[in-house]
């Protein structure tokens, strides 16, 4: 970038690279809209005002000149995409910039796998900025392939494409003075960097002094009290609609009465069919529900990038990046023109630019397990009432509720009549041999078995099935593959998407993954699955920092009173 030269653009005297004529500019700073053209040099803005020639000019013929979206808060591992493959669905959306946590890999590999995410993101038209996990794992109430200490942590914080230490979920850690990681959360106050968090039903003193130890955002709120509170108390809210956790209609009214420039869009974890329409989605949503557009793009845009400390992103004004969306209006808010850094990369939702397929350096086998026998899976019934996880669509939150199980030979046995099956969790990392058994509801499965590598956080395997034999053999082809999400029934693999990728992304393109994620979609309503995301909600049933109750491969943990409690009743 020569300065000279965009001091000359921005005063007329030179032509610019590319000139965007005739747009209704947004302006994100006074939340107002004009016409105007737009020069663009060395991938910046120029000028923003009339008469300005470029190289080379497109006539906005009057549509909207927009900033680019950015995810506040993506696990980019989630998608079952590499990065290359989630730019190419994300960008022709709008999407430009990602802060990405890479806490699934890490938790299977460690910092080697940080190392291979950030790799895999270079050289894209897509920004992935990284956060560094700070609960590897969650919790001491799982084994997790790796533990990521602050030493670790202190290797990388300093990295310019690291903006901070990642969702601390760890809250009961901060409050009862955890050393690591009270270490950890002053790695990232010394290097003035930001501190994400991740506390749900957090409240009270006990949420002051988790915002009083340096922690400045939240994504997990799902009520308005909930969500104001936080913001009250200093923090920025992260309203997230990702594919099992979806809150943004739930927050709609804090963002209809109270300011909204502590506030931004994340998404979270999203399945691939979800990506080709990203943060958009949630503007167009949110202005569907009453929400000023330009509010919704800040929230989109500026507010995150001011967030995160990214200067010069996410506004249309002289020396921001040129990261720019042309919309045709202001209620879909499909892009009709994606620019990144100055350049066309997409139009009318496809990509232009190319996105070359790079050699990545290989990885290890990530599921080893101690070889099993069916007996291993079985669980002697001390009475035939349990503590079941009951599961809510669309939330990560579980409830404790009590069920009656069938007891079959002295055997503890799930109760399809009333919608109670065996969940199976199995330390995949070190071959332990550690299996936590425990019985979930919700779920509406008939026959067969379900089965996935991607369980949050540790990524152990876990299984949920109507009887041992189909358990038993998802479990073996999870094996055979390395990882990867399947359906069994009758002793048959109905459908199965391979991730060999540390057990939870894809060598596939993005099509191939869509495909094979949706055989596994009709296979979930051919078992009776009543869920709209089953694989992804059942992911979150061995987090065991998310209230009630979980399970893990060492049991199960009531989270509300932070122990592991007895299954039976």
């Amino acid at each position: 970038m020569e300065l000279e030269e965009i001091i000359k653009v921005a005063k007329g005297e030179e032509k610019a690279d590319l000139v965007i004529k005739n747009a209704q500019v947004i302006n994100v700073f006074t939340e107002e809209i004009y016409n105007a053209d737009v020069a663009i040099k060395d991938g910046i803005i120029a000028g923003v005002g009339s008469n300005y020639k470029g190289k080379c000019e497109i006539d906005a013929l009057g549509c909207y000149l927009s900033p680019s979206f950015i995810d506040g808060h993506v696990h980019i591992e989630s998608s079952m995409l590499l990065p290359s493959e989630f730019a190419k669905m994300v960008v022709p959306s709008g999407t430009t910039t990602v802060i990405a946590d890479p806490h699934e890999i890490s938790n299977v590999i460690g910092l080697h796998g940080i190392s291979f995410m950030r790799e895999a993101s270079k050289d894209l038209p897509l920004d992935v900025y990284m956060m560094l996990p700070s609960c590897v794992p969650a919790s001491p109430y799982e084994t997790s392939g790796f533990e990521l200490n602050s030493y670790d942590l202190s290797l990388l914080i300093e990295s310019p494409w690291v903006l901070g230490i990642a969702e601390m979920m760890n809250f009961p850690g901060v409050i009862n003075l955890d050393k690591e990681v009270l270490a950890k959360l002053k790695l990232g106050l010394e290097k003035n960097k930001r501190i994400d968090g991740h506390a749900p039903y957090l409240s009270g003193k006990e949420l002051c002094a988790y915002a009083a130890a340096g922690i400045t955002s939240d994504h997990e709120c799902t009520k308005p009290a909930e969500a104001l509170e936080k913001i009250r108390n200093g923090m920025f809210l992260m309203v997230r609609e990702g594919s099992a956790a979806r809150d943004l209609e739930a927050l709609i009214p804090v963002l209809k009465k109270y300011p909204t420039r502590k506030c931004m869009f994340v998404t979270d974890d999203r399945y691939p069919y979800e990506l080709s329409e990203h943060i958009n989605k949630m503007v167009r949503k949110s202005v569907e529900k009453g929400i000023n557009p330009i509010q919704a793009i800040q929230m989109a845009s500026i507010n995150t990038a001011e967030y995160f400390g990214l200067k010069r992103l996410g506004a249309i004004a002289p020396g921001y990046k040129a990261d720019m969306l042309l919309l045709p209006n202001l209620s879909d808010f499909i892009p009709q023109m994606v620019i990144k850094n100055g350049v066309v990369v997409a139009e009318n939702s496809k990509m232009t630019a190319e996105i070359k397929r790079k050699t990545l350096s290989s990885l290890r086998g990530t599921v080893n397990i101690r070889w099993l026998e069916q007996d291993d899976i079985k669980i002697i019934a001390k009475s035939d009432t349990v503590k079941a996880i009951e599961v809510n669509d669309g939330q990560l939150v579980t409830k404790c509720v009590k069920a009656k199980i069938k007891v079959i030979n002295g055997f503890a046995e799930s109760n399809i009549d009333d919608d109670i099956l065996k969940i199976l969790v199995i330390e995949r990392h070190k071959a332990s041999g550690n299996i936590g058994i425990g019985f979930v509801k919700g779920f509406g499965i008939k026959s067969g078995a379900i089965a996935s590598t991607v369980a949050h956080d540790s990524h152990n395997m876990i299984v949920i099935g109507t009887n041992d034999e189909d358990m038993m053999k998802a479990i073996k082809e999870l094996v055979k593959s390395q990882g990867g999400k399947v359906i069994v029934k009758n002793g048959k693999v109905e459908a199965k998407l391979d991730l060999p990728i540390a057990g939870l992304m894809s060598e596939e393109s993005a099509e191939t993954v869509i495909e094979k994620y949706n055989e596994l979609k009709k296979c979930e309503k051919l078992i009776g699955c009543k869920l709209k995301e089953p694989f992804m909600t059942m992911a979150f049933l061995s987090l065991s920092v998310i209230p009630e109750l979980k399970l893990t491969d060492k049991g199960l943990m009531d989270v509300v009173k932070n122990k592991f409690t007895d299954l039976f009743i």
